[in-house]
């Protein structure tokens, strides 16, 4: 089977933790993400949520775990390239869906994205990487910036909110060997880090690791509405990790309902196989 990737495109990804990807997505498929987000906020999940505090101002909204509630969502999870893309960077004998959600943010919304890398979020652990999607064309002062080389550090960082105030969740901890502590303050201390940031047109996309730090670096508003989608892919290492207190009790909640134990693999109803393909 066809190559999509080039050697040298997953030689940076792992040396950089991010790496931007040209015209893998035909317009239709970001088309069809574009009315799926529209029909998910007529018809929201349980887990919607604005991240802007302050009323009548323009939001920041999220939705998660909609793609087996929105028909276009799952046509693009099981059979865009995404999956293809995931098994090449990670040499990934088989992949499995973590979680999918997208993005909306409103021009003129003050929220913004706090640097943060994603690993936290979740109760796993393994080798995963994340496909962020822009559904608009997107300057690179529009979108998030990526801490290059954060995923190579070795650290794991508490959970920061997107909640407007960015409130850094739980204290410095260790818990089975692993050591969790504050992240750093990469706004003020910019000058320390290098950045990795890019335009991306309709069909670009940006794939990084779970562990690389990401978040909004430009202060300025945006002045037009943008939109992404976001795919958490896993490698066939990665297994159900119950950890900290800071992960969200509605994730850790969702999972134990559904029968995950803590080292099972991901498969089953919430995290399906999605390379090779089964169809």
């Amino acid at each position: 089977m066809k190559k999509l990737l080039s050697l040298k495109e997953i030689e940076n990804f792992n040396a950089d933790g991010a790496i931007v990807l040209r015209k893998k997505f035909d317009i239709s498929w970001i088309e069809k993400l574009k009315r799926g987000i529209k029909k998910d906020i007529k018809s929201p999940s349980p887990r919607f949520k604005s991240h802007t505090i302050q009323k009548n101002f323009p939001t920041y909204l999220e939705d998660y775990w909609t793609w087996d509630l929105v028909s276009e969502f799952k046509d693009f999870v099981f059979n865009s390239p995404v999956s293809k893309i995931a098994s090449e960077l990670m040499s990934a004998k088989k992949v499995n869906l973590l979680m999918d959600n997208w993005f909306l943010r409103e021009a003129g919304a003050v929220s913004s994205t706090p640097f943060h890398h994603d690993i936290s979020y979740f109760d796993v652990e393994g080798t995963m990487c994340i496909l962020w999607l822009p559904l608009e064309p997107t300057g690179k002062d529009e979108g998030v910036a990526w801490v290059k080389g954060s995923h190579l550090w070795n650290k794991i960082f508490l959970r920061v909110r997107f909640t407007d105030g960015h409130k850094v969740e739980g204290n410095e901890c260790v818990i089975n060997g692993k050591k969790y502590e504050d992240p750093p303050n990469i706004l003020a201390n910019k000058n320390k880090y290098e950045f990795l940031k890019w335009d991306c047109e309709l069909g670009d996309c940006v794939m990084f690791d779970i562990r690389t730090l990401h978040g909004t670096l430009s202060p300025s508003l945006p002045k037009k509405t943008l939109s992404r989608y976001t795919l958490r892919l896993a490698k066939e290492d990665t297994k159900i990790d119950y950890v900290g207190d800071w992960t969200s009790y509605t994730y850790r909640k969702t999972m134990q309902d559904a029968g995950y134990r803590n080292g099972d693999k991901l498969g089953g109803v919430m995290f399906p196989q999605l390379w090779p393909k089964n169809n």
